[in-house]
């Protein structure tokens, strides 16, 4: 009996000093490098904008951030897996598009980690429309006339993508399925050569973020023709929306955020969520992502769960719906 209750003691000491030492970290947090992982290669849209944000992130917390690009797997899932099975202590966060959160796993059931459980949500971070664009020689200047055309060629025109089970390219599948067109997927591994594969054109139609895209369209090389949203943007004045177009459900703006490891103390999310907003509130700060038509969309971690399990939900019946098969 003695020895039980000494044993008891002992576990009891464990935990409290376990939960004591968690506290301590979280009361020194950070006191060394915080490694931002970008799930995707330089040169696309979330890599810009994690350094733009990163720059004055590490001013906030009085640490260096490092970005590390860890490309690959399905919607950048690799970089996500390294970052779910990092330590749980705020030093290895991930920064992504719903890729490896949601339509990732919607696509592959077997993408190698739970983005439920995997992860804790900090918060999301930006927002900006996702355009539907066309390379300058198809001749079509709306989505009825791609719909048009598309029914008189089946087959025969094809839509390049950031790579499979990126949002884009499920996007592609709904439209599909809206409009019973049969047009060819392309997946490319990143935006980078998505971009330069349309400008060359090797594909005639993508879905990009206004961030990347908006440069290719003010040069005339490509024509946008819709905003996959439910509002117009400035920087496009004349293109209408998708709901405009006859096709609400294709909605899908391009969104950054930010999740943690599992089991990151409450502590240091909060932290990391208050840091994350202080950082994106200067006007500079500001004025530097809405030269690349990028909105703030800073909210709650409990917001950004919500989001997440509507939108893993959405594409998940989306998935099923258009019987897509992982690669």
């Amino acid at each position: 009996m003695m020895r039980a209750l000494i044993a008891a003691w002992l576990c009891a000491g464990c935990v409290l000093n376990g939960l004591g030492l968690a506290h301590a970290q979280s009361q020194t947090y950070p006191n060394r490098p915080i490694r931002m992982i970008v799930p995707f290669p330089a040169g696309g849209p979330t890599d810009g904008m994690a350094r733009i944000i990163a720059d004055r992130l590490g001013a906030v917390l009085g640490q260096s951030i490092v970005i590390e690009n860890k490309g690959g797997g399905a919607g950048g899932s690799i970089g996500a897996k390294f970052v779910a099975t990092s330590d749980p202590d705020g030093y290895t966060i991930l920064i992504t598009p719903g890729g490896s959160l949601t339509t990732g796993p919607a696509v592959h059931a077997n993408i190698g980690y739970d983005p439920v459980k995997a992860f804790v949500p900090v918060a999301q971070l930006i927002e900006t429309p996702l355009i539907i664009a066309v390379h300058s020689d198809l001749p079509v200047k709306t989505l009825a006339e791609v719909v048009a055309y598309a029914k008189a060629n089946p087959g025969k025109v094809s839509w390049g993508s950031q790579g499979f089970g990126v949002a884009p390219h499920l996007l592609l599948e709904l439209f599909k399925l809206e409009a019973g067109v049969n047009i060819v997927h392309v997946p490319y591994r990143g935006t980078a050569p998505m971009l330069a594969a349309i400008v060359a054109g090797e594909v005639q139609i993508v879905a990009d973020p206004m961030t990347t895209v908006l440069p290719h369209i003010q040069s005339g090389r490509l024509r946008a023709i819709a905003i996959a949203g439910a509002t117009r943007t400035a920087k496009l004045p004349g293109i209408p929306t998708v709901i405009e177009a006859g096709y609400p459900k294709l909605q899908s703006p391009f969104w950054l955020g930010v999740v943690a490891p599992a089991g990151t103390p409450p502590e240091i999310i909060n932290k990391l969520n208050a840091a994350f907003r202080e950082s994106l509130n200067p006007p500079e700060t500001r004025a530097r992502l809405d030269v690349l038509g990028a909105d703030i969309k800073i909210g709650t971690p409990a917001e950004f769960e919500k989001m997440l399990a509507d939108e893993l939900a959405q594409w998940t019946a989306i998935v099923k719906a258009a019987n897509i098969k992982a690669q």
